[in-house]
């Protein structure tokens, strides 16, 4: 049987946040590892200018980045496993969190 999609069930909102928040773990400039490097404080959020904003050499619109610093989501996603918030001071994405699919 082939896995399931989005087998946490994560809204929309939840999965976009995610997707961004794995991007920006992956860069040096908005992230620091953390101990044994299988989690990631995320510190450092893009600022939006216009329509978009940029996550290292990548573009994103800012239509898709309204969870990103949204509290709710932030706890939606710690309630899964997949972070630990620390809001609005920064989100730490576990390993989970950071090997999550979200097919975005």
């Amino acid at each position: 049987m082939a896995p399931r999609n989005n087998p946490l069930r994560l809204n929309s909102l939840q999965l976009k946040a995610l997707t961004l928040l794995q991007e920006l773990a992956r860069s040096p400039e908005t992230s620091t590892p953390i101990d044994d490097g299988e989690e990631v404080r995320v510190t450092n959020f893009p600022h939006i200018h216009g329509n978009h904003f940029h996550i290292g050499s990548a573009v994103a619109m800012a239509r898709n980045a309204t969870g990103l610093r949204n509290e709710n989501v932030w706890k939606a996603l710690e309630r899964k496993g997949l972070a630990r918030s620390f809001h609005p001071f920064g989100i730490v994405l576990t390993r989970a969190g950071l090997a999550y699919d979200t097919r975005l």
